[in-house]
């Protein structure tokens, strides 16, 4: 997930999904999301928690095309092994395989659920569910791009080629003069569809053709578009940026703008009024949170840049919570719901320009520790109220920690960890560590366990301050009982190579990441999310469990 500070205008990212292999396609049935990949896999996911629900597997070579039945029971499928398959979407099955002369670009079921259409070179097939017989074939003079029925009319049937809109009827005769347009999609009910033609687009009824409003998007040409359930929004995509526009009125206005993907977005669904997804080339699945529809909205200068949330300090996961918590460079603590992947609250502080901040929600109310001025401040957030001081030992200190169950304070000085009480100020703990850590080694914690990142190959180093009264126990890389995951080529902090995630102990590479997310400024793992927080202000939150099987 990855989650941008925003203003009015811009539109947020609540939840990124990094797949394993570039998707082709994406079909959005209410909360079920369908993502065929070029791995020749068709995966579903939930809609509003991005978590993965099926992996369907029976293609041989790239999944190109998906479509949902109108009743979402059924899934049509085309793919580069030159087959339509359709789906039972109940068990997971494949109820048919239909066998085409061509590799499939392009999928769609009439809205009876009696006819399947595919698209691939410069033909059309039309196939009986029922039999599983090609009854008829279509020939363009161009190669297909796209086809799809008219959602009430199973008889009637669109085809994008070459830059050109192609109406026919399902027995092969041409219904309509043929008109430019490179993308075109319907509304939910069928009574209106959008037709983009370059950088422009226009809105019609599906039955008298008039046109209800046309817009433009600055200097792009648009690749994919879609209406909201709601009809009041149409998106569409150019290049890595979305536009939404407001279509209630006459005066048709651009309500947002979302910018995250790294590479060229490929295709994009409603999920709800307020929820669009989209697809990339960067081998990701985003989920956006779109404002309400307002007609008295400001239109967004979609020139300007979306305003960016302070560098993110310090991230803290509390799953059992469900949140995670991110302090930043101006004093601003942010709390984020990690399944709605909202912020549910905000508390300003006074540690800007401060060296180190953590904040951990404990049972006394959520707390906030920075350094500062050679001193190590403990500050009630919800209260707005300083609980106490405590004078550094050893000058600058190099991380800053609150124990997991929220008892303790750690800081690490160079070659030495400290451990105070969160409540008393008393020193409890002090591990001495054995190699000269340079600024970018990083503490992470677990429960009253602690470990030290080097910045290099060289081990892990972790001690247990659990036992009241003793000196902290000195523990192996080993003895942490699940994988450890963090980010691999340097990635942590300063350094810029080609971002990834790694099993630490194992030092596999689990995936990619996008390159635009190589500098994080503080990553932690609990065995389920890996979470980490950017310098430009963003949240990144992984879930990592179906990578470790």
């Amino acid at each position: 997930m990855v989650v941008k500070g925003v203003s009015s205008g811009w539109g947020a990212c609540f939840r990124t999904v990094l797949l394993d292999s570039e998707p082709g396609t994406l079909a959005c049935w209410k909360d079920t999301v369908a993502v065929g990949l070029h791995s020749c896999s068709i995966i579903t996911l939930n809609a509003i928690t991005g978590g993965q629900v099926a992996i369907l597997s029976g293609h041989s070579h790239n999944v190109t095309s998906l479509a949902f039945s109108p009743d979402g029971a059924l899934l049509v499928s085309g793919s580069w092994d030159c087959t339509v398959k359709l789906w039972d979407m109940q068990t997971g099955g494949v109820v048919k395989t239909f066998r085409s002369r061509q590799q499939i670009i392009s999928v769609s079921i009439s809205a009876d659920c009696t006819t399947i259409a595919s698209g691939g070179g410069n033909s059309i097939f039309l196939w009986d569910v029922q039999t599983g017989e090609n009854h008829h074939m279509i020939m363009q003079e161009y190669r297909m791009d796209y086809v799809c029925f008219y959602p009430l009319d199973p008889k009637h049937l669109i085809s994008i080629s070459n830059g050109k809109i192609w109406q026919w009827d399902i027995s092969g005769q041409k219904i309509a003069p043929e008109s430019d347009g490179s993308c075109i999609a319907f509304s939910l009910d069928g009574a209106q569809f959008v037709v983009c033609s370059g950088s422009g687009v226009e809105v019609q009824r599906s039955d008298s053709k008039e046109i209800v409003a046309t817009f433009s998007i600055p200097n792009d040409r648009i690749s994919c578009c879609c209406f909201s359930p709601d009809n009041q929004a149409i998106a569409v995509a150019a290049g890595i940026t979305v536009y939404i526009w407001d279509i209630t009125s006459t005066d048709p206005h651009l309500l947002e703008t979302f910018i995250g993907h790294s590479m060229d977005i490929l295709s994009l669904a409603f999920s709800s009024p307020s929820s669009l997804i989209t697809i990339s080339r960067d081998n990701s699945v985003k989920f956006w949170q779109i404002e309400t529809l307002s007609t008295d909205l400001v239109p967004a200068d979609p020139k300007s840049p979306p305003l960016a949330s302070a560098p993110v300090k310090s991230i803290t996961l509390q799953a059992k919570s469900g949140i995670a918590i991110s302090s930043h460079s101006d004093g601003m603590v942010r709390i984020w719901d990690i399944l709605a992947g909202l912020c549910r609250s905000s508390f300003q502080t006074p540690a800007k320009d401060s060296h180190w901040m953590d904040t951990h929600l404990t049972n006394n109310g959520l707390i906030s520790v920075w350094f500062k001025d050679k001193k190590i401040y403990i500050w009630d957030t919800e209260k707005g109220g300083l609980l106490r001081t405590m004078l550094s030992p050893r000058g600058r200190a190099e991380d800053l920690r609150i124990s997991g169950d929220g008892s303790t304070v750690f800081c690490m000085y160079l070659q030495s960890i400290w451990a105070w009480s969160l409540w008393t100020g008393e020193i409890v703990g002090k591990a001495w560590v054995d190699l000269d850590l340079q600024q970018d080694a990083t503490l992470t914690i677990d429960g009253l366990r602690t470990w030290v990142w080097p910045p290099t190959k060289r081990p892990i180093q972790g001690w247990d301050f659990g036992t009241p009264g003793s000196s902290p126990v000195k523990l192996s890389e080993t003895s942490q009982n699940r994988p450890c995951m963090d980010f691999v080529g340097g990635a942590r902090k300063w350094r810029s190579f080609l971002p990834g995630v790694q099993d630490s102990v194992s030092r596999r590479v689990v995936f990619q990441l996008p390159e635009r997310l190589a500098r994080c400024s503080d990553a932690q793992w609990d065995g389920q999310y890996l979470v980490a927080g950017y310098s430009s202000g963003e949240v990144l939150i992984l879930e990592c469990n179906h990578v470790l099987h």
